[in-house]
């Protein structure tokens, strides 16, 4: 009984092997964009990966990260596009010049 449970346990370590080895060389080599890539489970283990092999990639997805948290910049109440008139109005003014 030890013997066949010893010998199933080394089939299945051998054949999980392969099968991990498959799933993430597809998540590796996928062509998908990089926002649909790192939506599931393991983003963060791909991530990780794409620091060592691939540092554009991880640099492109901190900068996007980045760009997504960016805040915008409130209005100038005496210049720029959008002047504060009075407290509850905002004038933005558009040059037609062509």
């Amino acid at each position: 009984m030890n013997e066949a449970i010893g010998w199933t346990l080394i089939v299945s370590v051998l054949l999980l092997g392969p099968v991990l080895l498959f799933i993430g060389l597809q998540q590796a080599f996928s062509r998908r964009p990089v926002e649909e890539k790192y939506r599931g489970r393991g983003g963060g283990v791909g991530g990780a990966f794409d620091a060592v092999w691939s540092p554009s990639a991880h640099e492109a997805g901190s900068e996007r990260d980045r760009q997504r948290r960016a805040s915008v910049p409130a209005p100038s109440p005496d210049k720029g596009p959008g002047r504060i008139v009075d407290e509850h109005r905002i004038v933005i003014e558009i040059d037609d010049r062509e």
